[in-house]
């Protein structure tokens, strides 16, 4: 599936307008087909005006109820997967304001009950320390001082015990050093020291460990309904139950070959040690 920008943003009403024309087709009200696909009918005539947009599922049922040929099936819940992801762009991000990314993430956050994060090149911001935070964002074209703030403040949540969060970070991760090696150290032993909290799970993927997949993107699945994926110029956020399935299932295999607990504080010790031996 092609993620183009322009037909992500478009997909949706592509979705709607598909699916209102192949009700009409089949000579079918909108009450009438709610009622053959156990919907109610104002979900029916949301879905059909563009102001909800249904998952994957709720599209097969549909076009199950419509009885539509399995080659236009298939076409259409490709549509639907496409309706169900965002992106968003670097650039509209510096525009609106890099402060309110921030606040979308802490609400992302407070909703959810398991987090989990896939970080293969650098430390996430809940983990980082002031500097690392700073450093992070030196390359963005407009003022991070509130940011930074916003950053700092957002990483109060992981002292919720209600919550669980998993950690999983490549030895590339801890090792690339935006920061001076004095600061790589402090850390280094903050990730230490994170990862004794009752609440979070901090793993670490050694170079050589043997994996059937590369680490091809940071990535963090919000509960069980949720994913984002970071890349150089945005982000993508997947909603369709069957993305999102498939980052955990990635997730999982990532974590079966981590090290975790005293194994994980031990390989810190070693990295915190060789940036010592730095300055």
């Amino acid at each position: 599936m092609t993620l183009d920008p322009e037909q992500l943003a478009q997909s949706k009403n592509d979705l709607a307008e598909t699916l209102k024309e192949l009700r009409k087709r089949a000579g079918l009200s909108g009450d009438r087909l709610a009622r053959r696909c156990a919907m109610s009918q104002s979900k029916i005539s949301k879905i059909e005006t563009g102001r909800t947009t249904p998952s994957v599922v709720d599209v097969e049922r549909i076009l199950t109820a419509l009885q539509v040929p399995r080659e236009l099936l298939a076409e259409i819940t490709a549509l639907a997967r496409i309706a169900n992801t965002e992106w968003e762009d670097k650039r509209s991000s510096w525009r609106r304001g890099l402060d309110k990314r921030q606040t979308e993430l802490a609400s992302l956050e407070s909703a959810a009950a398991e987090l989990r994060y896939f970080l293969p090149s650098m430390i996430t911001g809940l983990l980082a320390t002031p500097e690392y935070v700073r450093a992070s964002l030196a390359h963005s074209p407009v003022d991070t001082s509130r940011t930074v703030a916003k950053k700092l403040e957002r990483q109060a949540i992981l002292y919720d015990v209600s919550k669980s969060f998993t950690f999983l970070l490549t030895e590339q991760a801890i090792k690339w050093a935006i920061v001076p090696p004095s600061a790589m150290v402090v850390q280094v032993d903050r990730l230490a020291s994170l990862s004794r909290l009752p609440n979070i799970r901090l793993g670490v993927l050694r170079n050589g460990t043997p994996l059937v997949r590369g680490p091809l993107n940071t990535f963090t699945v919000y509960d069980s309904r949720l994913a984002t994926v970071e890349t150089f110029t945005g982000r993508l956020v997947f909603r369709d139950a069957k993305d999102v399935a498939q980052h955990l299932e990635i997730f999982d295999m990532y974590m079966s070959r981590a090290l975790f607990g005293d194994d994980a504080r031990a390989f810190l010790d070693e990295c915190a040690r060789s940036f010592l031996h730095d300055f």
